[in-house]
């Protein structure tokens, strides 16, 4: 029988093959979207991605994998390939915005939410990124306007606590382009200096989205405890590794907390298991979406102050065939009890039917502005046939 020692090895070496083949992958993903840049093909190709998972896992069975587990490593390999392939065309067709170093700009220090979708955003464009913290959303939007950055990145809304409304408003201003999005899971953790108890913590500190977000946990367990705001989790986390107290506590994520050295005591406290930020990321220049892939675009309009006047404006857009996919509204700056629209549409700005949409729309509508056309990075999970990967399982 193979000593442990042995066994571990064999699994170390596996691991490292793992990774080649799984380089290799990459690579020839990559080939695959050059030729489909030639062919102007779609990205994404469901029937290409089912056929494939329902033979992984026919080739799984007999080897004592299930269909769950193949599927889920084989949903995140997918799911990387689409957005390499994407991130490489984007790359191609805006060239003049590509660079060996690229400046974001995010609220908060190192470890905060915005830093970690700064990161997880650049990580298929660039390998070299210079990082700028900001203390507010303006501080992001001045640092891109003025040219001492490229992007910024900023939360846009949260599965749990919704839009967030701040930023909504400084879109109304800034001459700024909503260049890209993407999604980034929220696991919200009571962080501590030192170990300690639950019971002995009398001060918490977050940033209010956190608390928002955590709203249930808070009243239900720690109803005696301080809430102290801040103007982020990264800034929370810093009072909480000064104090090395075994008091005081912050709202934040484990791999925020591990960079000011702090220890997750309780996990899973937001309201929604689900609990996912949408991010946009903006420039001073606007992009061109190749049409293969698939594209979202942003517009804030106002409409007369007469009965059925917006029901005018959606008409146009299902008329058009086009799919709003998102609609909230904000008092319009400087006119009392009057409000501005953002609508997001699931299409490219340079398509007919858009441009048809939008020619129609100005006709109607009191102001309209484009806030930008992006690639959508939303990689939804290929559909199997159920007697492959029942529910149960």
């Amino acid at each position: 029988m193979a000593t442990l020692e042995t066994i571990r090895d064999e699994i170390t070496q596996l691991d490292g093959d793992l990774l080649r083949l799984l380089a290799r992958r990459k690579q020839l993903s990559i080939e695959v979207a050059r030729s489909k840049q030639v062919d102007r093909r779609p990205i994404r190709d469901q029937a290409r991605e089912q056929e494939l998972l329902e033979g992984l896992i026919q080739q799984g069975r007999p080897q004592g994998l299930s269909p769950h587990y193949i599927s889920q490593i084989y949903h995140l390999i997918i799911e990387d390939s689409v957005l390499s392939q994407q991130a490489y065309i984007q790359d191609q067709l805006n060239a003049d915005q590509q660079g060996s170093l690229t400046s974001i700009a995010f609220l908060g220090p190192r470890g905060s939410y915005s830093s970690l979708a700064a990161r997880k955003y650049l990580s298929r464009h660039t390998d070299q990124v210079l990082e700028a913290s900001c203390n507010n959303f303006q501080q992001v939007i001045d640092e891109v306007e003025s040219g001492r950055v490229q992007y910024g990145v900023l939360p846009i809304e949260n599965t749990s606590s919704g839009s967030i409304n701040e930023v909504y408003d400084l879109m109304q201003r800034t001459s700024l382009s909503i260049v890209g999005e993407l999604t980034l899971p929220i696991e919200h953790c009571l962080l501590t200096a030192i170990p300690t108890d639950i019971s002995q913590i009398t001060t918490i500190y977050a940033h209010p989205q956190p608390i928002q977000q955590c709203s249930n946990y808070l009243h239900e367990q720690m109803s005696h405890v301080h809430l102290e705001y801040c103007d982020s989790s990264s800034a929370a986390m810093a009072k909480v590794q000064a104090q090395a107290s075994p008091h005081a506590a912050a709202l934040g994520s484990a791999a925020g907390g591990e960079l000011f050295g702090l220890q997750p005591i309780a996990t899973n406290l937001a309201n929604q298991q689900d609990n996912i930020t949408r991010f946009i990321v903006v420039a001073r220049k606007a992009i061109e979406v190749a049409p293969q892939i698939p594209a979202k675009t942003t517009l804030i309009l106002s409409t007369a102050q007469k009965a059925g006047s917006l029901v005018e404006a959606l008409l146009v857009l299902r008329n058009h065939s086009i799919n709003m996919t998102k609609l909230e509204s904000r008092p319009m700056q400087g006119n009392p009890w009057e409000e501005m629209f953002y609508i997001d549409v699931a299409a490219n700005l340079n398509d007919p039917a858009m441009q048809a949409a939008l020619k129609q729309l100005n006709e109607i509508v009191r102001a309209l502005k484009v806030l930008g056309c992006y690639p959508s990075e939303d990689v939804r999970p290929t559909t199997l046939p159920e007697y492959l990967v029942p529910t149960g399982e």
